[in-house]
């Protein structure tokens, strides 16, 4: 079995990490190159950054922090936001990330995930879902950083996403950012039952807890949070030993 993976996940705002609640109320945090730094020296598997503001702003992903934060860290990481061209997924791979995340862009132009997944093989594509809870029990995906709902649902497209090429599912509940009550176990259930690349929990991490139930009912590969590593209320090294005496395979 694959070793799961604890992925910091910091949400970049005009060159700052930033953390809020459901996506609002955002507060400075520390600068991407330095975080990133920590993180890698702490022991975690992977980073996530999201330029969180750049869909919604219509502009593209900002580059200098890429080229900063390759330079500090010597585990994989991945960017995302404001990415809508292969020319996007060159610039970010050429700054030194190992993998580019779509959202919103690969919601308006599907095939952008089947010519990035040819030209740099499905290893470097993420498919971020943004989902919340509908009225009549499945989930919607939203797109401009939870702004905006699509109608698409988020387990169909999952699969359609993976199909194109999308080497991962990043799944994050909007319902569950933030609040710390724990990931959505039943929304990571179907995701990871009706997938067959690896899928990483995104959304509501509190307690060392949530992240072994996410494993252990939803048969997760990876473990995203933000604040409770921000705020050093769950320490990396820790929550590994927590893990692995739960007999999950884990990295110490």
């Amino acid at each position: 079995m694959l070793a799961k993976r604890i992925i910091p996940c910091l949400d970049v705002k005009n060159g700052r990490v930033v953390k809020g609640v459901k996506f609002e109320n955002l507060m400075d945090v520390d600068s991407p190159e330095s975080l990133g730094k920590y993180y890698s020296d702490c022991g975690a598997d992977e980073l996530v950054f999201y330029d969180i503001t750049a869909s919604n702003e219509e502009r593209k992903t900002s580059l200098e922090f890429v080229a900063k934060v390759a330079k500090n860290i010597n585990i994989p990481f991945s960017v995302g936001g404001g990415v809508s061209s292969i020319d996007d997924f060159t610039s970010i791979l050429r700054k030194g990330a190992d993998k580019v995340s779509v959202n919103s862009a690969a919601v308006r132009n599907p095939q952008l995930i089947k010519e990035a997944s040819l030209k740099f093989g499905a290893q470097c594509v993420v498919l971020s879902i943004d989902a919340k809870k509908n009225n009549v029990g499945s989930w919607d995906v939203y797109v401009k950083g939870g702004r905006e709902n699509t109608g698409l649902d988020a387990i169909q497209w999952a699969v359609k996403g993976v199909e194109l090429g999308a080497g991962e599912i990043v799944v994050n509940s909007i319902d569950e950012d933030g609040m710390k009550s724990g990931y959505d176990i039943e929304l990571l259930k179907k995701i990871t039952a009706a997938v067959n690349v690896p899928v990483i929990a995104s959304g509501g991490a509190g307690n060392m807890e949530n992240f072994y139930e996410a494993v252990e009912y939803a048969n997760v590969d990876g473990l995203l949070a933000a604040s409770v590593f921000h705020f050093g209320e769950i320490k990396i090294r820790d929550l590994k030993k927590y893990l692995k005496n739960k007999k999950i395979e884990i990295r110490l």
